[in-house]
This record gives C-alpha cells, sequence and structure tokens, in this order.
C-alpha cells in the first residue's frame, strides 16, 4: 500500500547523514530530497540505527556537540550508558541513570549552530540557543516539553593533556546538562515516526496517534513494540477523544514471526466477538507495513486469523469516495476551480442561496452534502447559514447573531451522521453548530482570542490558533455537545500565526512569520517542521489543504491560500487566476475591475 511505500521512503530519507558526523550541523526548517547514504557497519539497508560513538567525531568540537546531542537515541535502556560514554569521569554523576519507563529525552531544536568558544587551558566553552520540543518517552510518544531552558552551556575538555598534539584526539563532555539532551535532528535520524490508532468513543472511528519507534529496534521486536503502545493507551492529549483497551488487557509473552506470518498472545478481560473484531481493524491499520495473516490469540487460544492487508481494505481508516474538487469564492458566489488533471464539478449548492457568501466549507457525507456558508448582510455583519442535503442543497438555515469577524467553518467527519456538527471562529471565540444551526461556545483549556480552527480527517482531532500560537486537542461528543480536551502547544519558528489547517495525518500546514510572512509544514507534536513557502508577501488570512490519506490519491501538497486579497496554490505556489473559476466569463464586462478569486477550499 500507498503507506508502506511512504514509511520505507521515509525511513531512508531521516538517515541521511555526514560521514564521521552521524547529524548534519544546524538544521532550522528542514527540506525535502535528502539521499540515502550508502552501506556501512552497524546500519541496514543503508539506514543508521545507532549514532556515532565518542570517538567518532576525533578532536572535532563541532561534531562532537552534535554527536552528544545524538548520543541517547536509541532503545530507551541503553540512552544514559550511551550519553555517558561522552562525559567525563569526574562529571557523570550530574546525570542521575533512570531505568525502564523513566528514562525520557529533552527534545531540543537548535535556534543556531552551536557557538564553540576556545579557552586558554585548550578546553571549549560550548554555548546551544535552543527551543524546547518536547519529552520523548520510552512508549514512543512525545510529550509537552517539561524543561524552560532556552539555552545550555557546558565544557568539553580533551581525553588527556596531551590530546591537543595528539594525532588521534579525543573530546569529553563536563559540566553536561542534567538531563539527557536529543537534538530534533536526531529524532529524524534515528527514530521512525509510527501511527498507532485508537477508536473514539463510540468505536465507529479510528483515531490516529503519533509515536517514535527506535530504527535500533530489530525487526522481529517491532510488532511487539507496538502492541505494548496499544496497551498503554493514547498520548495524553487525544484521551478526551479516544477509548483504550479493556482493563487489565496485557501481552503475554512476545508477538512471534516465521515468516510472513506473525502471532498476538494477549489477555483481555470480557472479549466478545465486537471487541475482537474492532482490535482486529486496530492491529491491521497500526501494523501497516505487515501483509499476510497475523494470528490473534487470547489466554493462549486463538481466536481470529487476520489477514491485515485484506482487514484494511474492507474497513479502510476513512469513508472517502470521491477524489477532491476545488472551489472559491467570486463576486459574493461559489465557483468551481480548473485545475489539470483534477476532477472537477457543479457546485452543490442551489444557486439561489449561492450569494453575499465570503467563506464556505462543503464536506460529502455518504449521499449528502454538508454546507456551512459565511454570509454578509446590508450590515457588513456577518452571519453562518448551514444546509444539508443531496446534491445539491436547496435548503438553508441561518444562525441566530451576527458578528464582526468569521473565519472558514469546517466539519467534523466523524462525529454522528445523523446530527452533524461543525465549526467556527466568530470574533475571537470558537462555537461548534449542526443543522439548527445555533452556535454554542466551546471552552478551550488555554484562554485568549481564537484566530482559526481546522479538523482532521478522524473528526476528533483539532488545531486552533489561540493568541497567534498553535495548538492541537482531542474533541468528543456526548450528550449532543461537543467539549475539547486539553490543549497541546506546537514549538515552531512561525509566530504570530494566522492561519491553519491538516495537510496529512500527522502535519499541519500553518502560516505566520519568521520576520517575513511564511507557510510551514508542522508535525503534529511540532517536532518537525519544513518550510512549504519561505516569503508569502502578504499575512496569510485563509489557508486550506487536502490532507493526503490512504483511501483516495490525490496530488501531495493539496494547499491553497489567501493573501492580500490574492489566492495561491502549490505545489508551486502560482496564483489562482480568473481563467481557472468556472461558470464566469473570461474576461469581465467593459468598465467593471476584475475580481480575484478568494477563500479557496477543497470538497470531499
Amino acid at each position: 500500500m500507498r503507506r508502506r511505500l511512504a514509511g520505507l521512503l521515509c525511513a531512508a530519507l531521516l538517515a541521511t547523514a555526514s560521514a564521521g558526523c552521524g547529524i548534519p550541523d544546524f538544521t532550522e526548517v528542514q527540506v525535502d530530497g535528502r539521499g540515502l547514504p550508502a552501506g556501512e557497519a552497524g546500519s541496514a539497508n543503508g539506514v543508521r540505527d545507532e549514532p556515532p560513538g565518542r570517538p567518532a567525531a576525533g578532536g572535532d568540537p563541532r561534531k562532537f556537540v552534535l554527536n552528544f546531542l545524538a548520543a541517547p537515541a536509541g532503545e530507551p535502556d541503553g540512552a544514559y550508558p550511551r550519553a555517558k560514554q561522552f562525559i567525563g569521569q569526574e562529571s557523570q554523576d550530574r546525570l542521575q541513570a533512570k531505568q525502564g519507563s523513566e528514562v525520557a529525552l529533552t527534545v531540543v531544536r537548535l535556534r543556531e549552530s552551536p557557538v564553540i568558544t576556545t579557552n586558554s587551558d585548550s578546553t571549549f566553552s560550548v554555548r546551544i540557543a535552543v527551543q524546547q520540543i518536547g519529552l520523548l518517552r520510552a512508549d514512543g510518544t512525545l510529550a509537552p516539553p517539561v524543561a524552560t531552558e532556552s539555552e545550555y552551556r557546558f565544557t568539553l575538555r580533551y581525553a588527556d593533556s596531551a590530546g591537543v598534539e595528539n594525532s588521534n584526539p579525543s573530546l569529553y563532555v563536563t559540566d553536561p546538562p542534567n538531563v539527557l539532551l536529543l537534538s530534533d535532528t536526531a529524532l529524524r535520524q534515528y527514530y521512525q515516526p509510527r501511527t498507532v490508532y485508537f477508536w473514539n468513543s463510540d468505536q465507529t472511528r479510528l483515531v490516529p496517534d503519533q509515536r517514535y519507534l527506535p530504527l535500533a529496534v530489530p525487526n522481529e521486536r517491532r510488532v511487539n513494540e507496538v502492541v505494548r503502545w496499544l496497551i498503554g493507551g493514547p498520548s495524553e492529549w487525544l484521551s478526551r477523544g479516544v477509548t483504550r483497551l479493556p482493563d487489565r488487557t496485557d501481552l503475554i509473552n512476545n508477538a512471534t514471526g516465521a515468516g510472513d506470518r506473525w502471532e498476538v498472545n494477549l489477555a483481555m478481560p470480557g472479549e466478545d466477538a465486537g471487541k475482537l473484531n474492532r482490535l482486529a481493524t486496530q492491529l491491521a491499520w497500526s501494523l501497516d507495513w505487515l501483509d499476510g495473516p497475523l494470528d490473534l490469540k487470547i489466554r493462549n487460544q486463538t481466536r481470529r486469523t487476520i489477514d491485515l492487508d485484506r482487514e484494511r481494505t474492507v474497513n479502510p481508516v476513512y469513508r472517502l469516495s470521491e477524489s477532491a474538487q476545488r472551489f472559491c469564492v467570486y463576486d459574493g458566489a461559489i465557483h468551481p476551480l480548473a485545475f489539470p488533471g483534477e476532477a472537477s464539478g457543479p457546485v452543490p449548492v442551489v444557486a439561489e442561496e449561492n450569494h453575499h457568501v465570503v467563506a464556505a466549507a462543503l464536506n460529502r457525507t455518504d449521499d449528502q452534502i454538508l454546507a456551512a456558508l459565511v454570509v454578509t448582510g446590508a450590515d457588513k455583519r456577518l452571519r453562518l447559514r448551514v444546509g444539508t442535503g443531496r446534491d445539491p442543497v436547496n435548503v438553508f438555515n441561518t444562525a441566530p447573531g451576527s458578528y464582526a469577524s468569521m473565519g472558514r467553518p469546517v466539519w467534523l467527519r466523524a462525529l454522528d451522521k445523523g446530527q452533524p456538527h461543525g465549526l467556527v471562529v466568530a470574533d475571537g471565540r470558537l462555537y461548534t453548530f449542526d443543522q439548527s444551526p445555533r452556535l454554542i461556545p466551546v471552552p478551550l483549556s488555554v484562554p485568549g482570542r481564537v484566530g482559526a480552527v481546522a479538523a482532521a480527517l478522524d473528526g476528533h482531532r483539532i488545531a486552533v490558533i489561540v493568541n497567534g500560537q498553535l495548538y492541537v486537542t482531542a474533541v468528543n461528543l456526548d450528550g449532543g455537545v461537543v467539549t475539547a480536551g486539553p490543549a497541546r502547544r506546537l514549538p515552531t519558528s512561525l509566530t504570530d500565526l494566522s492561519a491553519v489547517d491538516w495537510g496529512d495525518e500527522n502535519k499541519l500546514v500553518a502560516a505566520g512569520s519568521v520576520g517575513r510572512p511564511a507557510v510551514y509544514e508542522v508535525s503534529v507534536d511540532g517536532a518537525a517542521q519544513t518550510v512549504l513557502k519561505s516569503d508569502v508577501g502578504a499575512r496569510v488570512t485563509h489557508l486550506t489543504a487536502y490532507p493526503t490519506n490512504e483511501v483516495v490519491a490525490q496530488p501531495t501538497n493539496a494547499v491553497m491560500y489567501e493573501a492580500n486579497g490574492v489566492s495561491w496554490s502549490d505545489p508551486q505556489f502560482d496564483t489562482i487566476k480568473r481563467t481557472q473559476v468556472q461558470g464566469v466569463e473570461s474576461a469581465p464586462p467593459a468598465g467593471q475591475r476584475e475580481s480575484n478569486p478568494t477563500a479557496p477550499f477543497f470538497l470531499y
């Protein structure tokens, strides 16, 4: 499947390394296109699974520092021994070793290249300016950061007093930080991002949860690690929106495999056919790199043999049936956009309702269309109109109240199909709406002015911008009310963020500033960021993306945004032209100024 191919390519790309060093120099924002390194000792298929040891950098202080910031990478039980190899004997007591599940690595992003100063006694003073990313735990979760330091300082010394003249000098760290530091570059290089899935609260939809698996873990143990992650439960920020496995579920012995066949033996209280069927789907998607049969045993008794590939085909992780179509707002009405090689169709809203539109959200759900229109009235204030029905939608209701500002509305795809819900930001507050369509405030755990909202394909994870910062949180629907769990802030180099959408299961596309307006791709935990457009030229006021998924193929990096009244599309971020807008004259009437396409969006 496409995901497994992408995973293999990703592992290869993440392994790029400089010979002898193992880690490239300071990289604030990642770019695509890195190559596969040549195979070497201690690597599999050209992928380095463990960071270089202390002698690898010789007497080069810069390489040594970068290797030191990668030393803990790998299996958790070896993190402290690997790091202590870099530390002089007189300073090793600063690191109080922990074992098992207590091992956690402080992941940091280098804001600039390490500053290294040579001292008169032939030692080196080191200063690294960092952004705290998170705490990488033994269960593969990247939790929010605990440390607050914006820089770390330590000293390097030669292994002996003659080291500076030695033809093969080596270095040690003295007075090191009292935490295990891991650079974000090393995280990308020595870990493989993996996605495990948990059922939502009503057990109708799988919700992704990103983890990190050390490349050093042998292939035969990777299934074991994933099963333990599922037993351990979801990441903390997802807990509001998903369901854990039954209490006291445990793994009996290790998962075993012979050839293409695997076996997982569990203790699971109260198992029945429904629970086993859901577990089968959960395992198939969480072990998405495996094909073939998996024997699921409960207390040593085979209860089901899962054809993993067939399970994924029969139970797709997302309910999508057609390719996405692009639309925009032109002269106050929704119009299709024509892009080469992409499907285009009529507007699924009757003409009588398609007017005075400022922004819109259209979603497919089974045989119906969900439509939410932000419209303007004679008083120049904004209102929300909602309609649901067969294509085209011809009945709309207007929510009570009007607002000075209203952002792009979004639909929650995975909640109750009979009572669909959406989200919209109005006058700096987050609201939920349904078909009624009364706007109900959604309290967030972080106070402040809300700037934008976006919903993931699973319908239980949302991204919000609050006070110009990026957050993710899980949402749930109990008793017909949408509630949000704890919000997790995502560290990114962007400031003053203005727009966001989901570009993948575990990636967001966000617009903000890095001294100039820019568009970045940011991972769901903030650990990775990639520049998509380094200089937009103006503040982005509207952004939309089609999320890459496993069900319906779509060109990657399908992103559109609006800045300064002009709309743009990727992959080259060209302007969206009037000639691409369907249903309008090729040129405006004589004496009338040509309008620009605005508020582009996808229907899927």
